[in-house]
């Protein structure tokens, strides 16, 4: 004799598809993609705020969770709180899938900010920038120009840089507009003779072509003026946003003598991302388990990321090389556009849906 099956109730069949819903959504964004949203304008014009994308795990290979006990679909903090949506009793080692290919240089990435060292590798926050520089180039910047290994690279075709613009008149978020620059990109000066503006360099061309425009002019610094902020120390070798390098980027194996130049060089990156537990740096000399180092060679592959709104993006010449263990993925295509300065339907931006990214 067969028993009759037990029909769920509405209720155990609603809870049941939310389970599956959270386990399958839980599954795609931790093995193949990820939404993202544009928050700040270092991107511009490439990417513009309030861009909506999907980051593709499967193009570098998925990493493996390292703090695996985790709520479902939060990253570092549970929705509307400031509640750790994680324990941190269990890390894992770090671990990646193998992927379709590696960071080319030019891509544009999405990854974990490296300096943000209160949280776990896998949780700390998602940055987007673009891969100027990869592990065996030699990378110099020259008046805002990137020289990879001696040779100029080829920049983004929207590549922004700031410019005063000096004009008497009070210009308006339309007449900006007309000329390709959104609300997010201009400020006035204080003293009311002009604007700071980020723009292309085609679209500060036709401002300088405006009458009550007197003149147009970017921002660089001077090439002998270092900029303490600046990594690695901009002081010490007298770089700045504009004018940076040479310095190779270290890759896995990359081999180096631990002299006074290369101290100062890669010293702060061995520290903090190495993964040594026991490192001392002093009296300008490497410690490892107490033994002094005189040639280190690196344990994983870095990457050089940078904005490309060049003078609006807070990125590796700030902060330094992102380690590959910090990759989350490839920024693939956009899936919507809302610009937050219009309402209703004139928010979409209907010509940047679905587009890809490069």
């Amino acid at each position: 004799m067969t028993r009759e099956k037990k029909k769920k109730s509405a209720a155990r069949e609603w809870i049941d598809a939310l389970v599956f819903a959270v386990i399958a959504a839980s599954l795609i964004r931790w093995l193949l993609l990820e939404p993202f949203t544009i928050p700040t304008g270092s991107m511009e014009k490439s990417l513009l705020i309030g861009d909506f994308l999907f980051v593709s795990k499967m193009h570098y290979g998925t990493r493996i969770p390292k703090t695996p006990l985790q709520m479902p679909l939060t990253h570092q903090k549970i929705w509307g709180t400031e509640i750790k949506s994680y324990l941190d009793w269990i890390e894992l080692p770090y671990y990646r899938l193998p992927g379709f290919t590696s960071v080319k240089r030019n891509d544009v990435v999405v990854f974990n900010y490296p300096a943000e060292y209160e949280y776990p590798v896998d949780l700390k926050t998602n940055y987007i920038k673009r891969a100027v520089a990869v592990p065996g180039d030699v990378l110099e910047i020259k008046s805002g120009q990137i020289y990879i290994n001696g040779q100029a690279e080829d920049n983004p075709p929207k590549m922004q840089f700031s410019y005063d613009v000096m004009t008497d008149r009070n210009l308006s978020p339309d007449f900006f507009e007309d000329y390709g620059i959104s609300r997010d990109s201009y400020m006035p000066f204080s003293n009311g003779v002009g604007y700071m503006v980020w723009a292309t360099e085609e679209d500060a061309k036709k401002l300088e072509n405006f009458p009550a425009i007197s003149s147009v002019s970017p921002r660089f610094e001077r090439s002998d003026m270092g900029e303490s902020k600046v990594f690695p120390d901009g002081a010490y070798f007298g770089w700045n946003r504009d004018h940076w390098g040479p310095l190779e980027i270290p890759g896995e194996g990359f081999t180096i003598s631990m002299n006074e130049e290369n101290m100062a060089k890669y010293a702060f990156t061995i520290e903090k991302y190495e993964g040594h537990k026991n490192l001392e740096i002093k009296n300008n000399k490497l410690y490892i388990d107490g033994q002094e180092v005189t040639e280190y060679t690196f344990k994983q592959d870095y990457y050089f990321m940078m904005g490309d709104n060049r003078h609006d993006s807070l990125d590796s010449r700030y902060w330094g090389f992102v380690p590959e263990d910090h990759i989350v993925g490839k920024a693939w295509f956009l899936w919507l556009s809302l610009d937050k300065h219009k309402s209703m339907f004139s928010k979409i931006r209907w010509e940047r849906f679905f587009n890809g990214i490069k």
